[in-house]
């Protein structure tokens, strides 16, 4: 019987895979090196070194990333397992982020990037990381609304309003998430986006001599009036100021088409 290979045979098998991965990337042979790194990182943990592992499959990821997406998602979540393991949450935030940024942009599953999101969102809180945790709830909170979760899109505005309205650095930002919230609420009901925004004022005292509230207002007034050219023109005039962004802009045509008689075109 063959003897076992020795740690120090394993190893060197270990280093010969990360140089061959080296010499495939090298060649922009992005399948070849991510097959090689992976190879490298199930001997690291067979050696029980958990650290070299996990990097190892981070650069398997990131060698499939330009090939094979869903392979990429498999070396990242594997790990992502392994930080979490070790209690690295604030690593594994960061690579369920690349997580949720491939299911984005490369295989368009809005709901699993949603998921990985909110899991980061989850360890960053964990780690105290706040402003960390409130980028990732904010990608959450706009998706939501676009698939037409508006209760939960409100709940992520409200909740990073209300923890970034006391921060001296960050106040600037909270009018524009109330603003949001207001616009998810205006698109469910009318009467409760009134009341919202009573309550945003309340809260914030500064959301009051917002261009955002005094264009909610205008909003408010003419969608009760049944009144499409003052809802369009109060649009138009804050566009020429401070430019609407898409996701502003298709809510906006959500509620534009409650009114009564409307053909849904802001212009």
């Amino acid at each position: 019987i063959p003897a076992p290979p020795s740690n120090m045979a394993v190893e060197e098998a270990c280093e010969m895979y990360c140089r061959a991965a080296n010499m495939f990337k090298m060649a922009k042979n992005w399948n070849a090196a991510g097959n090689a790194f992976c190879q490298a990182a199930r001997i690291h943990m067979q050696l029980q070194n958990k650290h070299d592992s996990a990097t190892s499959f981070i650069d398997a990821g990131n060698a499939f990333k330009k090939a094979d997406p869903s392979e990429a998602i498999k070396c990242l979540n594997a790990a992502v397992d392994i930080y979490t393991d070790m209690g690295r949450f604030t690593i594994a935030a960061k690579h369920h982020i690349t997580i949720a940024e491939i299911y984005e942009s490369e295989l368009v599953d809005i709901e699993k990037a949603i998921a990985h999101y909110e899991q980061a969102a989850d360890y960053y809180k964990g780690e105290e990381s706040n402003s960390s945790a409130n980028k990732c709830l904010l990608k959450v909170g706009a998706y939501a609304a676009q698939l037409e979760q508006y209760a939960k899109a409100i709940e992520i505005y409200e909740q990073v309003g209300s923890s970034t309205m006391d921060n001296p650095l960050l106040k600037y930002s909270a009018k524009e998430y109330f603003f949001k919230a207001s616009l998810c609420h205006f698109i469910v009901d009318e009467l409760n986006a009134k009341l919202a925004v009573e309550k945003y004022e309340e809260m914030f005292p500064a959301f009051s001599d917002s261009r955002e509230c005094k264009l909610l207002k205008k909003l408010l007034d003419a969608h009760e009036e049944q009144n499409c050219e003052a809802f369009t023109e109060a649009i138009k005039e804050f566009d020429s100021i401070s430019r609407l962004d898409q996701w502003q802009t298709t809510m906006l045509l959500r509620i534009k088409k409650t009114i009564q008689g409307d053909e849904g075109d802001l212009k």
